[in-house]
């Protein structure tokens, strides 16, 4: 299973996809976390893209489908993954499609979890007021103004994505301003579609394919003219029985059989 879940920032993503991973055992693929490890490991791309991140700059996007596409052929994506952080724009999805297509795999849902910046804006502002109440420190980006700037960037790059997948059949959304778990219980029940739309195609692909199979024992008995074994037996066992052959009956080029005339005398 192959999934992409889509939401601006506070939309509860992370809370789904964990439980995702412990129910489904799928993997959950963070683009941030790849780099990373790219990086910290020294691989040829993680060179390139230290480099490039060291200036201050963003990752291509082709470098980026170059990690995602060697970490989905590793042994623990076998079960299917997530993807977390990607793709965030329009160009970087279609790179990701094309990238699926040539391993021969394509998505099977894309679901947005649905939300509204201004209860979340309110979400974010109590939570730091009660964390402050209680002593807790704050990281330098949990923030109201933070949060605003990036949903700004969400819904300016990453909000076409919606439109894009939804042309493509896959998108599915659910009320995220719901309470965690009947957020949980929506995507359950969307997956479990999925997954019984699948079971009935493979099921019907091998319904063709046997109904073929058996078409195709049966073609030699239908090949060419000759009558039925059956009947041939019949023709033979009426022959047997007159003592004689069939004949067909001769027609003159008229059309009309010339059979002698009856005479009778007058009287």
């Amino acid at each position: 299973m192959r999934l992409i879940l889509l939401g601006p920032p506070g939309a509860g993503k992370g809370t789904q996809a964990e439980r995702l991973v412990t129910k489904y055992g799928l993997l959950q693929l963070s683009t941030g976390d790849m780099l990373r490890a790219a990086v910290t490991a020294a691989t040829p791309v993680g060179l390139r893209a230290k480099e490039i991140m060291s200036r201050g700059e963003l990752v291509p996007d082709d470098m980026v489908v170059s990690i995602v596409s060697s970490r989905i052929e590793e042994p623990d994506a076998r079960n299917g993954f997530i993807l977390d952080g990607f793709p965030r724009t329009v160009p970087q999805a279609h790179a990701l499609d094309q990238m699926l297509k040539e391993k021969g795999l394509n998505l099977d849902a894309v679901i947005e979890i649905k939300v509204d910046d201004r209860i979340l804006l309110k979400r974010i502002e109590k939570r730091i007021a009660e964390m402050k109440a209680r002593g807790e420190p704050l990281r330098a980006d949990d923030n109201a103004e933070t949060l605003r700037r990036r949903l700004l960037a969400y819904h300016d790059q990453t909000t076409p994505l919606v439109t894009y997948y939804r042309l493509q059949s896959v998108l599915r959304t659910v009320d995220g301003m719901a309470p965690i778990e009947q957020v949980a219980n929506a995507i359950d029940g969307i997956l479990k579609a999925y997954r019984a739309a699948g079971a009935a195609t493979q099921s019907g692909k091998l319904g063709i394919a046997g109904r073929q199979s058996r078409s195709r024992k049966r073609a030699p008995a239908r090949a060419g003219s000759a009558k039925p074994a059956a009947k041939q037996l019949q023709a033979k066992e009426k022959t047997a029985k007159s003592g004689e052959p069939r004949r067909a009956a001769r027609r003159p080029p008229g059309g009309k059989s010339k059979r002698p005339r009856r005479l009778t005398k007058r009287r």
